[in-house]
């Protein structure tokens, strides 16, 4: 090889270099700092600019009370089998990159995961990011840096906001596989102290009527308690709603956001292929526009200047287990 090739090609790999160096830690203190500082701040400003994936709405008009929808299909996620772990990524993470599928506004991860009994995430560090567990089967242990151990279960939902920096392990407890989706936001303020919340709901809670679970922090009826009633905290443009449908309920909720997301979990069981099990359809009040979903299955929702109402009818023969984002 040519030594301005030589040169050319490590001037090239300098990013892989740093992301390395990063990942090992061999850094100095005051340049790793800096260099995931900058990461952040990239991430924000892109929150901030960002209304959508720029490839899903380029041909759509929204007007106002209308609703637009563009599925993210089950099949199309990121998935990985690594024996211990079977996951599907709705948003690039890890080693899945899709720049279509970055982000949604504040939404930054969904990952739906299924972990091997007495195997899991072994402990690892988090900065700036708000991580909620939503429980779906099984029990899935919980440790962190801050002294909290914690074993949640089915309807169980656990929020770490990182802040400046949190280390935490999860792991399936007990001899069962634990079934559970992570959901990372990214918050409005940077540099937040390290803080761990805890919110149960039970089935009967969600039974055929959307319940919210996550709030922003100073919305009405929101408390910063580590344990308490009503919807967990989080430092961000987001609203988290849960459901568990019957056949043939048709349910509404009002958007305040400008955006919304909408994901039906999948728990007929691990299914790579195309999405099966319960179905639902998603409309508007207001709107003409439909689309069916089935388990794994998503939905990018754009939403009119003067807001909208949407609506989610189970049209299939088994509950449906979704959530629905309400986002800026």
């Amino acid at each position: 090889m040519q030594p301005k090739s030589f040169l050319f090609l490590h001037i090239t790999l300098v990013p892989v270099y740093i992301s390395l160096a990063l990942y090992f830690n061999l850094l100095p203190a005051n340049l790793s700092t800096l260099l995931r500082t900058a990461k952040q701040n990239l991430l924000r400003q892109r929150l901030v600019a960002s209304v959508a994936p720029a490839s899903l709405f380029s041909t759509s008009t929204t007007t106002s009370m209308s609703l637009k929808f563009v599925p993210r299909r089950s099949e199309e996620r990121g998935n990985a089998d690594h024996g211990w772990l079977k996951t599907f990524h709705t948003f690039s993470f890890a080693s899945y990159m899709d720049y279509g599928h970055e982000q949604y506004g504040p939404l930054r991860v969904i990952n739906e995961d299924r972990v091997a009994p007495r195997t899991g995430f072994g402990t690892h560090s988090h900065r700036e990011f708000e991580i909620f567990s939503y429980v779906v089967s099984g029990q899935l242990e919980h440790k962190d840096s801050m002294g909290n151990t914690e074993v949640l279960k089915r309807g169980d939902l656990q929020m770490t906001s990182a802040g400046t920096g949190i280390s935490h392990s999860e792991k399936a407890y007990g001899s069962d596989q634990v079934h559970f989706l992570q959901i990372w936001s990214l918050p409005h303020t940077s540099r937040l102290p390290p803080k761990y919340f805890t919110r149960h709901f039970t089935d009967e809670d969600k039974k055929n009527k959307w319940t919210k679970i996550v709030a922003p922090v100073e919305a009405e009826g929101v408390n910063d308690t580590r344990e308490g009633s009503g919807p967990a905290p989080v430092h961000s443009a987001l609203t988290l709603y849960a459901t568990l449908a019957d056949s043939g309920v048709k349910l509404e909720q009002a958007l305040k956001g400008k955006k919304a997301y909408v994901h039906v979990v999948q728990t007929s069981g691990y299914n790579k292929g195309k999405a099966s099990g319960a179905t639902v359809r998603i409309g508007g009040t207001q709107s003409s526009e439909e689309l069916e979903l089935k388990e794994g299955d998503g939905a990018y929702v754009t939403v009119g200047n003067g807001g909208a109402t949407i609506t989610l009818e189970n049209t299939g023969d088994k509950t449906a287990e979704v959530l629905l984002f309400d986002l800026e």
